[in-house]
């Protein structure tokens, strides 16, 4: 791809592609370059996977609108119903979500510090108040 639409208006990750841009005006003239391009290297695209025009989207999971990259709301009603975990591989596997989220929480260490103490492998596994 065009190395001046990479990270300016386009965003390329393996085969998803996503063409932004904030005015509409230029968005189209930003579609338009990016065809040309497709059609230079014999490229195409599956009209079924594809949306024109929107808004607002998911692209790799992430929420992706007018204010930037967002958190996925599927993803925080998973913490939302979670229960308390059992044992250190339910810990360990929550820590793993926790981690993939951290961008979105702000000073995520301090917050997350209790938590992640949890998940080193002791003997005596305790969830207590403070890491709730």
């Amino acid at each position: 791809m065009d190395r001046e639409q990479l990270g300016c208006n386009m965003e390329v990750y393996v085969d998803d592609m996503l063409v932004k841009h904030r005015q509409m005006d230029q968005h189209l003239g930003d579609l338009a370059e990016t065809f040309n391009l497709l059609r230079k290297y014999h490229m195409k695209l599956n009209p079924a996977k594809c949306a024109f025009g929107v808004r607002s989207g998911m692209f790799l999971r992430y929420m992706v609108t007018e204010k930037g990259i967002e958190v996925n709301p599927d993803k925080i009603r998973v913490f939302q119903e979670i229960k308390p975990p059992a044992d250190l591989n339910e810990v360990q596997r929550l820590a793993g979500r926790i981690a993939a989220l951290s961008r979105f929480i702000s000073l995520s260490v301090e917050c997350t510090l209790p938590f992640f103490k949890a998940s080193r492998r002791t003997k005596d596994f305790t969830w207590d108040e403070e890491r709730q």
